[in-house]
């Protein structure tokens, strides 16, 4: 069975090729943004994937969105997560920290008091986002300067320093999902008439420098980034995205990340084609794989790994139920993103 073999993405060796998708739960302290103990039960169960690849964490107080979403970005922060890392190590998993800032996809009841909403430009995302108190209008961000995409960059590249220290064994960026790096890339949320927004090659300018410089850190063996091309989800736009990526895709083919990880829409477009043409390292495709179509994917090979969500909520143990051809479990939508372990680290183990 190929995905119950071993491959190596960078410098991260995978004992298999079930990777954990990253995948916004809900569960940290929300007012430190600290990653908690469920945390830890949650990702250590789960640590028979061949890497794991955390839940977005945004790494400055500007950069978070959600409510109950973790951090990193404090000493306290840093060691809740290393707490987390030793324990998947100690089952002899892989661990992955995704790193996502949200840009204008945010409301203030979810960030600290006085915490800024940013973007590259001053518009607002149309829709709702969710609250503890309710339903919410995303809020208008307010247009980076210089200054703070400066900042931004460097809040990057720290988090990236205290993932290491924590003993991730990479970090991915998070580059799709209407979040800030596509917000831009993307000719809807950028109007900068600066040398970060304008033409393609100014709306690339700012994910190039922050993937360059997070690679800085331990080397590019050790980061991916993830993208999904067309995805519209937070009011997302761009007028000609399948060009897009493919430049930022030939931008950063050199750098020589450990893999891309894309999320294939095949009712609108084949991203995983894109990717192929336009870079040429190690591949985690997603979305809606079961065990036999995920084979099939890795019969290509340029795609090293296939990552599972929802398949993972209720199967911890997911590579051992594939190895048994063990029928999975369902998980509750309902549990998604409420506080507590219920419908999280609850899900038992198959028998």
């Amino acid at each position: 069975m190929q995905l119950l073999s071993p491959v190596k993405l960078g410098r991260i060796e995978l004992a298999n090729r079930v990777v954990m998708a990253p995948m916004t739960r809900s569960r940290a302290d929300s007012q430190s943004d600290m990653p908690s103990q469920i945390m830890k039960d949650y990702y250590a169960q789960r640590a028979g994937a061949g890497l794991i690849i955390t839940e977005g964490c945004h790494p400055s107080a500007e950069g978070k969105g959600y409510c109950r979403t973790p951090g990193l970005y404090t000493q306290a922060q840093q060691a809740a997560w290393g707490e987390i890392c030793d324990a998947v190590h100690g089952r002899g998993g892989k661990i992955v920290l995704q790193l996502m800032h949200c840009g204008r996809v945010a409301h203030r009841d979810n960030k600290a008091a006085g915490v800024r909403t940013v973007g590259p430009s001053a518009i607002a995302a149309q829709g709702k986002i969710y609250t503890d108190a309710g339903m919410q209008d995303f809020v208008k961000p307010v247009a980076m300067s210089l200054g703070d995409i400066e900042q931004t960059i460097a809040d990057y590249v720290a988090a990236t320093k205290m993932a290491f220290a924590a003993g991730f064994d990479g970090v991915e960026l998070h580059c799709t999902s209407g979040y800030l790096p596509a917000q831009f890339l993307s000719t809807g949320t950028n109007h900068r008439d600066d040398q970060y927004g304008g033409s393609l090659e100014n709306r690339l300018r700012f994910v190039i420098e922050l993937i360059t410089a997070m690679t800085v850190v331990g080397g590019a063996g050790r980061v991916g980034m993830r993208i999904c091309p067309g995805n519209p989800f937070n009011d997302l736009h761009d007028n000609d995205h399948c060009a897009t990526f493919a430049a930022l895709l030939d931008a950063i083919e050199t750098i020589g990340l450990a893999y891309l990880h894309v999320i294939r829409m095949p009712k609108i477009q084949d991203n995983i084609a894109l990717a192929k043409a336009h870079f040429s390292g190690p591949l985690i495709v997603n979305d809606s794989y079961s065990q036999e179509t995920a084979e099939a994917a890795l019969v290509d090979p340029q795609i090293s790994a296939v990552s599972f969500g929802r398949a993972f909520i209720a199967n911890p143990d997911l590579p051992l139920r594939f190895a048994g051809n063990r029928p999975l479990a369902e998980f509750n939508p309902r549990l998604l993103y409420s506080p507590g372990p219920e419908g999280y680290s609850d899900y038992p183990m198959s028998r």
